[in-house]
């Protein structure tokens, strides 16, 4: 039986959920999608300048799997500058560092927050 894929923990929702080559209307674009955690994993490299070994601790992975994560990341990246393609930041297996503050934690979905006692809310 395979060993069950550890969440990784990101810091919170990207501002926007997907990119597009302009004047070119959407529904004609392939749509390749990029995960939270590789999201994560290009903010703290590649944005915040991280090593792969601090992205790794920020994540809560080994740093092999940061690195087998920033990769894939890169190359979602290339297709869709390289294609033209609508690139979308969706789903993923994460928790969201907001599970540490009073009131709720990001239960994997960012638009949906749960609160401590099991309710769910609007999130964001």
């Amino acid at each position: 039986m395979p060993r069950p894929i550890k969440r990784r923990i990101i810091k919170g929702c990207p501002p926007v959920h997907m990119f597009k080559p302009a004047g070119i209307p959407a529904k004609e674009l392939e749509v390749l999608i990029l995960s939270h955690e590789e999201y994560e994993a290009i903010r703290l490299a590649d944005f915040m300048g991280m090593s792969q070994e601090e992205g790794a601790k920020e994540m809560g992975v080994s740093r092999a799997t940061f690195g087998r994560i920033l990769n894939s990341a890169h190359r979602v990246i290339a297709e869709a500058l390289v294609k033209g393609s609508t690139l979308s930041i969706e789903g993923g297996d994460y928790v969201s560092s907001d599970m540490h503050s009073p009131g709720g934690y990001m239960i994997g979905k960012c638009a949906m927050k749960r609160h401590r006692h099991g309710r769910l809310r609007g999130g964001r």
